[in-house]
């Protein structure tokens, strides 16, 4: 699920978690009413990873884990075997201090694991690797696709090639209404509609610039070339427009749609990653 700050994503998870009383509309999880006061039911097939990282500074990671496992009614011997499994999903196994000196991406991954003490059938990610660095955040990646083929998972991100990455299906938000949805290849094709081809040469002439407008091509530049845009292009007539202007090119390649192009021309607004700095937005 993606959108800009205020568009709706945690407030949605918000609701879908029990944690917030819809004031209109419907909603089920795997079949449960959430509007109708099913609570009880949805609670016992989800978990929850929330933006803040909601561990027990002064606890272990084995003693978190066993404690999520208490909360969630089981006993003291199913508690730790429960949390010895997670550990060694997670690559916490050989963690004994305490939480607070874990690293920023091992904290995160140990609560994605206290999320899954229950085993859910539906986990919430909201905002996994925020603040994390390119390192932390991609090994947050790998624990996210291994848990893709065994449960349904709904998570939102600042991050559009986190999206791109993981997501099986994406929904884009804005204002508290999804304006679009569908697989990243399926967004591209049907909203990004011109083809943008890239060409390099040492100097455009202004008339080979002007005869491509003129046939019906956008034309912006970029560094040492030009990106050429248009619903069709003609690779060739393209290339012999250019070669009639005694344009030597050096490099040409036809540019694919991006997720910041779907993204922006959808809500009119670049996705900006919040500063780590930021209080989490809702």
């Amino acid at each position: 699920m993606l959108g800009t700050n205020g568009a709706g994503k945690t407030t949605t998870i918000r609701m879908l978690c029990c944690l917030l009383q819809p004031t209109s509309g419907e909603a089920t999880v795997l079949g449960h009413d959430l509007v109708n006061g099913d609570n009880t039911n949805i609670k016992q097939v989800i978990g929850v990873s929330p933006q803040e990282t909601a561990i027990a500074g002064h606890l272990t990671t084995k003693e978190n884990l066993v404690l999520m496992g208490r909360v969630y009614g089981m006993g003291h011997n199913a508690a730790i075997k429960r949390a010895e499994q997670l550990m060694e999903l997670m690559e916490l196994e050989d963690r004994k201090e305490w939480t607070k000196r874990l690293s920023g991406g091992q904290q995160r991954r140990l609560s994605i694991a206290m999320a899954l003490v229950s085993d859910p059938q539906v986990l919430f990610l909201d905002e996994p690797t925020l603040g994390l660095d390119p390192h932390a955040r991609k090994s947050v990646w790998n624990y996210i696709e291994r848990l893709k083929g065994e449960k349904t998972i709904l998570l939102t991100t600042h991050y559009l090639e986190e999206a791109d990455a993981l997501s099986d299906h994406l929904a884009i938000m804005e204002s508290g209404v999804v304006v679009a949805a569908g697989t990243s290849r399926e967004l591209k094709q049907r909203i990004i509609t011109d083809r943008v081809l890239r060409v390099t040469a040492e100097n455009f002439p202004e008339a080979a610039i002007k005869q491509l407008i003129a046939s019906g091509h956008r034309v912006d530049r970029v560094d040492h070339g030009l990106d050429i845009a248009a619903e069709k292009i003609d690779l060739y007539a393209v290339v012999d427009l250019l070669k009639t202007n005694k344009v030597e090119l050096t490099g040409i390649n036809l540019q694919e749609p991006t997720l910041d192009e779907v993204f922006l021309t959808v809500t009119g607004k670049t996705q900006c990653e919040p500063s780590p700095n930021t209080s989490s937005s809702k």
